[in-house]
């Protein structure tokens, strides 16, 4: 009888083991798969491969890119994250941020120096050389809406699908 106690204890501890670790597995796996998805659509979306030729130089001496949109529909969260990713300062004024539905962002002058980054409020507030304000009152980007920069002479510069 001991022998017997003693066997169906050990497949136990068996059982129990196996299960703990087809569990961790499974968390494990399921923590890794939301991280991946959420860290690709963090990142920005690639921008199409320039034309050949002098635009193609063109663009990589001032290429300014939109890295994120972030609180898309709050109007008091939402921000557009823009970088100047290219080797000169670049003017943007007259620039202009654009979504499908025809709202229109127009940069006041200002210069973004190379690497420099700066935040496009939907929000009202008072504009700084790094925090710029639409004013709105109402939210303007959702997901899977596409924002594109245009730039003074109406040269699409960059576009960004909001994830």
């Amino acid at each position: 009888m001991c022998y017997h106690l003693s066997a169906m204890r050990t497949r136990r501890w068996w059982f129990y083991l196996l299960l703990n670790a087809l569990v961790s597995a499974c968390v494990t796996g399921g923590i890794l798969f939301v991280y991946d998805r959420y860290h690709r659509s963090a990142c920005p979306q690639p921008l199409p491969a320039p034309a050949t030729g002098a635009a193609s130089d063109h663009l990589t001496e001032d290429q300014v890119d939109i890295l994120t949109v972030s609180g898309a529909g709050v109007v008091a969260t939402e921000v557009v994250v823009i970088k100047n990713n290219g080797l000169q300062a670049v003017d943007l004024s007259g620039w202009t941020l654009r979504d499908a539905d025809g709202a229109v962002y127009t940069f006041p002058t200002l210069t973004v120096y190379p690497q420099g980054m700066l935040k496009v409020h939907t929000a009202s507030g008072v504009n700084t050389p790094l925090d710029l304000y639409w004013n709105r009152s109402s939210a303007v980007w959702e997901a899977g809406e596409i924002v594109s920069l245009f730039d003074a002479q109406g040269t699409l510069r960059a576009l960004y699908t909001i994830p």
